[in-house]
């Protein structure tokens, strides 16, 4: 059976802000005043921003997966398939793994995940894993240092784009390298791995609110960090979306992924408007303490989005919000691994495999619902097959 070498550090703390970024910029873009042009406070489109990458994303959303049903960690939407016979080897293998970091919780959800994954592999006699601790120096010398332990494949999840690229781009040239979740700005690696995208996040979360606002609406946009590219598209795409409606973007906040910061964000623009119409988030880790906000203020939550993780669908239920949850799957931990091991086995994979990504609703809402896992816990896991469940992930059998 594999066995995790002693460089696995899997980080306990709940940590909420820990990514470092591209580039250092202001944590607040100015609020639009109340009296602006309608769709008017979004500010200047991202420099992520790709036409073609957009169009692309959000058509995949109505595209039907190829692969198992049952799997959607193995399917992949319009795939370009190549050929991997060249990497073709005799196992048994050693995989080695830069992880960008462990330091939230969707994170803590999928390196879980993985390890399972792992766990069902006789052929991987070794899975070596360092953890970048949201540092980009640390992740640079850490993909040097994997480099040097004769990895078979080497996996890449990059704490940042452009930063990390050089890194990966000298690694390709030694190893083939998987790059997933958030990608660098090379297509040297074999396989790009990641649901369909930030495009279609961040558009998915916008529609709704475009729909559910009422015309001239105060909408407060709210996102982690600046700098990353899945972040990046997410509020690219909202942009887009935002400037052809009639809502009012009031306000465009990092919150740094914090909790408190998210709270007193929100509350700061109630006081300053009012109220307000719409939330909008790029993640939503911090969607209870957003709500909590309108709570604390005796108002009404207006529609909002948040993300996957059981302490909003759960606030969902019970409050009846007007939500949507956009999800960027923690089941594509799975991926680089079967990823991997197909690459060492001269087997076709996509070049750019791109997952399902799927959104839920008030419809499907209980399917996503699981009272047996922790507030912290991500609902598209992929992870229910697969051994130690719920108790590795910290639930209790029902």
């Amino acid at each position: 059976m594999p066995r995790p070498e002693a460089a696995i550090a899997v980080l306990a703390a709940l940590v909420l802000a820990g990514c470092t970024t591209d580039k250092p910029t202001a944590t607040t873009q100015p609020a639009a005043s109340a009296t602006s042009a309608q769709g008017s406070g979004t500010g200047a489109q991202s420099k992520f921003f790709v036409q073609a990458d957009f169009d692309a994303q959000l058509a995949m959303r109505s595209q039907t997966p190829q692969g198992p049903a049952a799997k959607p960690w193995e399917q992949a939407i319009a795939p370009k398939m190549i050929d991997t016979a060249r990497y073709k080897k005799d196992g048994p293998y050693r995989l080695c793994f830069s992880n960008a970091a462990v330091n939230n919780p969707w994170r803590q959800v999928g390196w879980k995940t993985m390890q399972a994954e792992v766990g069902l592999h006789e052929e991987i006699e070794e899975f070596t894993a360092l953890d970048a601790e949201g540092k980009d120096d640390k992740q640079i010398s850490d993909i040097a240092e994997l480099q040097a332990k004769g990895c078979d494949a080497l996996i890449v999840s990059p704490n940042t784009t452009a930063t990390l690229t050089p890194a990966v781009t000298a690694a390709c040239g030694k190893v083939p390298v998987i790059v997933f979740d958030r990608g660098v700005e090379t297509d040297c690696p074999v396989t790009f791995i990641k649901p369909i995208g930030g495009y279609a996040f961040g558009a998915d979360a916008a529609e709704f609110l475009a729909e559910k606002v009422p015309t001239g609406g105060k909408v407060l946009a709210l996102r982690i960090l600046p700098g990353v590219d899945v972040l990046e598209t997410r509020w690219s795409a909202a942009k887009v979306v935002f400037d052809k409606s009639r809502l009012q973007v009031v306000g465009v906040e990092f919150t740094d992924g914090d909790a408190a910061k998210t709270k007193s964000i929100v509350s700061d623009y109630i006081q300053r408007h009012g109220k307000l119409d719409g939330v909008w988030m790029d993640a939503g880790a911090t969607a209870v303490a957003a709500i909590e906000a309108f709570e604390d203020a005796g108002l009404p939550v207006p529609p909002i989005n948040g993300e996957d993780q059981q302490d909003f669908l759960q606030k969902w239920k019970d409050t009846g919000l007007t939500a949507v949850a956009p999800t960027y799957p923690t089941y594509q931990w799975r991926t680089p691994i079967i990823a991997a091991l197909k690459i060492l086995k001269g087997e076709e994979v996509p070049e750019t495999w791109n997952l399902p990504q799927p959104k839920v609703t008030g419809e499907n809402l209980v399917a996503y619902l699981k009272p047996n896992m922790p507030p912290l816990h991500y609902a598209l896991c992929g992870c229910e097959d697969l051994p130690g469940f719920p108790e590795a992930w910290g639930g209790r059998k029902s």
